[in-house]
């Protein structure tokens, strides 16, 4: 729910962005490329404050601080006269409108997935957007819903042992292939990474038809 408290804490924070431009000597000289490595651990770090469910102070930080990020960089690029905060956020907007017809546009929907109504956008590849640098394993799932959206969804491996299994007894079983790997000489990474790549692959021979 918008409140007008909500709307405070966001001038706020973009009058000391401003702020801060004109006067920090370290947030002056910042770049977007300066940022990046700043915002990749950032992310990290949220998505770890995530996992430790019972933390919900330190889920707060972590979003006010990747929040800041992401409104440094709209500075950054205002600054260049490339767009501005406001085209960033009508830009979401008009793409969660767009993406959302059985609630926005009723009369136009015919039923399409999520993956389907991206690729009016212009897509040529449902896997577009998936970044190359991702570690393998979150890839891996990435790769695998974007394919399962358009139809491609593989049987997975056969392992009657899996059916039974919680989250926490299939990490156990995901850290002991990558242990089995190691003794047997695979690099676990690479290895997914080779799959990954295979994957994609039959999902790109698939939309071709």
């Amino acid at each position: 729910m918008t409140t007008p408290e909500t709307v405070a804490a966001f001038c706020r924070l973009n009058e000391i962005l401003d702020t801060l431009r004109r006067e920090c000597p370290w947030d002056r000289v910042q770049t977007m490329e300066s940022l990046r490595y700043l915002t990749i651990e950032e992310t990290y770090e949220l998505s770890e404050a995530i996992l430790a469910r019972e933390e919900t102070d330190d889920l707060r930080k972590e979003l006010g601080d990747l929040f800041m990020h992401l409104l440094f960089y709209c500075k950054i690029a205002e600054e260049e006269g490339r767009f501005d905060t406001a085209a960033v956020l009508t830009g979401i907007c008009e793409k969660l409108v767009g993406r959302h017809p059985f609630i926005y546009h009723k009369e136009a929907y015919s039923g399409e997935s999520w993956e389907e109504l991206k690729m009016h956008e212009g897509r040529k590849s449902v896997l577009e957007g998936v970044p190359a640098s991702l570690p393998p394993l979150v890839k891996a799932v990435r790769l695998q819903e974007k394919a399962a959206g358009i139809g491609f969804d593989r049987p997975a491996a056969d392992c009657h042992v899996c059916e039974e299994m919680g989250e926490e007894e299939f990490g156990d079983l995901l850290f002991g292939l990558v242990q089995w790997a190691r003794q047997h000489g695979i690099n676990a990474d690479s290895a997914l990474s080779g799959a990954n790549r295979r994957f994609a692959k039959q999902v790109k021979e698939y939309e071709q038809g």
